[in-house]
């Protein structure tokens, strides 16, 4: 699924990266990986999201986290 489908509150696991190749070596230089932990703290229907990438609070626009593939985190 991709992350912009993603329920607020839920912890999810990246599965790969579909953007484009800039934005991919940008989010991988700040630590998003496969197998990277993510959980959505906030989403707005048409604007940003708000995820909380390994410690820290990130705002992604919803095209990147269109291209942002991930599943379910097991607990």
């Amino acid at each position: 699924m991709r992350l912009s489908e993603a329920k607020i509150g839920q912890s999810y696991e990246v599965e790969r990266l579909d953007t484009m190749d800039r934005v991919t070596r940008r989010l991988e230089a700040l630590g998003l990986t496969g197998q990277t932990r993510i959980t959505v703290l906030n989403s707005k229907k048409r604007g940003c999201m708000i995820i909380k990438v390994r410690g820290t609070r990130w705002a992604i626009g919803r095209p990147i986290a269109e291209g942002i593939q991930v599943k379910e985190a097991a607990l």
